[in-house]
């Protein structure tokens, strides 16, 4: 039963570009302008109208837009939850001028030794998420550490936790890997189990309905719990509008100063209509759509989503805003 009929979440892509080479991701391999001021503060209006409640800017590194300050201080003006994803590297520059204008700020670390990390992403940034918590803690933000966990950095997750989030009092955000176009890896059960006896922790925060969509065999398009269409609006940095999800991408709409009437067009409403049923769409775990998707449909994954989804936003001090939506 559906019972949130709006959408809830934007994820703005600002860029594509990125400092950074994760080889679990394929968007910094992206040609990409920056998006225009103009633009994400007409967007910003209509998504408000819209219901949306969480901006999550995105990217690429969000951080090489060097207006996203400007960007979070007026979506933070129109009472949106915002939330930034960061590998580190331009924060210790940037901190200053981003600090008290994101809710929900998330530092990138895989792994407790700066080898493993590195060479996850691609670049020397181990040191500098170090240098962000401290940055971020010296100008009385509340970080969050994701760890994005696969089967072979699951050994690094206690020292992660014991080393680097606890001492520091923040929050772990554990994020299981996904797949999609042939990038990134899918977890074995084993890695699951494991991964669900985190979810209790103190200071932890790890949807217990993505591990049960896993083991369920993802997304099914005969009876698909993928609701990101119509809870996810996705803007690229083109100011397109792109439908069903960035990640299949099958079709993209210039924006034009008119989201609200674009999404409420009837080429729009017939795209939402498919969400979750593509070809594509099978066996699909992506968290940034699933996360929404748990949200607004009261079935099982909601009941198992809905005490982690509780227990991180009381840890953040976003509760009220929950019950909002």
């Amino acid at each position: 039963m559906r019972w949130v009929k709006n959408p809830v979440l934007c994820n703005y892509y600002l860029t594509y570009r990125c400092n950074a080479k994760c080889g679990f991701c394929d968007i910094w391999e992206r040609p990409s302008p920056l998006i225009k001021p103009e633009d994400v503060s007409r967007n910003l209006k209509d998504l408000k109208v819209l219901g949306v409640k969480v901006i999550d800017f995105t990217g690429g590194e969000p951080l090489l837009h060097p207006q996203l300050p400007e960007f979070l201080r007026e979506a933070k003006s129109l009472g949106f939850i915002t939330t930034v994803t960061t590998n580190g590297l331009l924060y210790p520059k940037k901190s200053k001028d981003l600090a008290g204008l994101i809710d929900m700020l998330h530092f990138s670390l895989d792994a407790a030794e700066a080898s493993i990390h590195d060479e996850m992403r691609g670049v020397s940034c181990f040191d500098k998420v170090i240098a962000s918590i401290q940055l971020a803690k010296e100008l009385g933000e509340q970080p969050d550490i994701i760890f994005t966990a696969f089967d072979d950095n699951l050994d690094q997750l206690e020292r992660v936790y014991t080393e680097i989030t606890v001492p520091n009092r923040l929050v772990l955000i554990i994020n299981p890997a996904f797949q999609y176009n042939g990038i990134g890896d899918e977890l074995n059960p084993q890695t699951l189990d494991q991964l669900e006896t985190w979810a209790g922790k103190p200071g932890v925060y790890l949807n217990r309905a993505f591990l049960e969509l896993r083991r369920n065999g993802g997304n099914q398009i005969s009876d698909p719990v993928c609701k990101a269409a119509s809870t996810t609006i996705v803007i690229s940095p083109e100011n397109k509008l792109m439908l069903p999800c960035y990640h299949l991408g099958i079709e993209e709409f210039p924006i034009d100063g008119k989201l609200y009437g674009l999404w409420n067009s009837e080429k729009i409403n017939a795209l939402k209509s498919m969400e979750g049923r593509y070809e594509a769409c099978q066996g699909c775990t992506i968290n940034c759509y699933m996360q929404p998707s748990f949200a607004v449909n009261i079935n099982k994954y909601f009941w198992r989503a809905l005490g982690s989804t509780w227990k991180y936003n009381r840890m953040k001090g976003t509760w009220k805003e929950l019950i909002r939506v």
